[in-house]
């Protein structure tokens, strides 16, 4: 079956609202450094894009947990596949999601990273579906609140296709 992909935010939206959320970071983190911590492989897109907006010092790493397989939903299964190469203690840690729904993946990954005794942890997030919350997570930047529809573009992908899209798009089946 084929897809048919509609735009739901444009480059040009998606461009602007990052550069926002990188000046309110770097307000946030003035006078620190903030370590990013991608979750792959949705996430590399976004915090690329992000990082090169913050105006204090940034680190990076990057750790891949799935909870996904090749399914438009969640399976509620979490499951590291690659964790952080450095250690956490004593940092302000900024996770940096593609998109937010359930909230079990961040909840768990949240909850697990604090025994790591990182000084701080916040959470950012491009896309946040709350209306699909089962776990409550605390998200701290969010690029924009959108309905519940399967949606791919900016390293979003829908059985691995579609990350390169430069926007924000949903999935359609076509006729």
């Amino acid at each position: 079956m084929a897809e048919k992909i509609r735009t739901l935010k444009s480059e040009e939206i998606v461009d602007k609202r990052i550069c926002e959320l990188g000046a309110c970071i770097s307000r946030d983190y003035e006078g620190k450094q903030v370590h990013l911590i991608c979750v792959l492989k949705g996430g590399v897109f976004f915090m690329c894009e992000l990082a090169k907006r913050i105006t204090v010092p940034v680190t990076m790493d990057f750790m891949s947990v799935s909870s996904y397989g090749d399914d438009t939903k969640s399976s509620g299964v979490v499951k590291i596949v690659k964790d952080l190469d450095e250690p956490l203690e004593g940092r302000d840690v900024l996770i940096v999601e593609d998109i937010i729904d359930s909230g079990r993946t961040l909840s768990y990954l949240i909850e697990m990273l604090h025994k790591r005794n990182p000084a701080s942890i916040r959470l950012c997030t491009l896309l946040d579906k709350p209306e699909r919350r089962v776990r409550e997570v605390k998200v701290d930047y969010v690029g924009f609140n959108i309905p519940d529809e399967f949606v791919v573009g900016y390293g979003l992908d829908y059985a691995q296709k579609y990350r390169n899209l430069p926007y924000i798009g949903v999935v359609e089946e076509a006729e």
